[in-house]
């Protein structure tokens, strides 16, 4: 039996509303755009179509400008993994900003992997 070709789509990126990470739902594209001004509620990221990958895992990182948390040390890169759980499978990646927000502001790097190799990237730019 030939095995199942896996396709992915980055299909949409930019702003998005307000994300309940609990919900299967995903956040609502406001509008496609990878410059966003900083400003309370506001979710950024992309949303990724991938197809024929039950099963497997896709791994994460969002790489941020350097900032504080709150014992004072440099926050690292976010990582983690997601398992696929349906053959026909939408990934939001994204983040939201929160205060004080002059330090959120800069290149923020999204990517996705499945298998070490690398299904999405994308660059936003926060900026006040």
């Amino acid at each position: 039996m030939a095995k199942k070709k896996i396709s992915w789509e980055l299909y949409s990126y930019g702003e998005y509303s307000r994300w309940e990470r609990t919900s299967k739902k995903l956040p609502k594209l406001l509008k496609i755009t990878d410059s966003i001004l900083i400003q309370p509620d506001i979710e950024f990221g992309y949303v990724i179509k991938i197809k024929g990958a039950k099963g497997k895992v896709v791994e994460y990182c969002i790489d941020h400008p350097p900032f504080k948390n709150k014992e004072g040390k440099t926050e690292p890169s976010f990582k983690g993994q997601y398992f696929v759980n349906s053959n026909d499978y939408e990934f939001f990646l994204g983040d939201t900003v929160w205060e004080p927000y002059d330090d959120k502001a800069g290149e923020w790097i999204l990517t996705t992997k499945m298998d070490g190799k690398v299904i999405a990237q994308k660059s936003i730019t926060l900026h006040l």
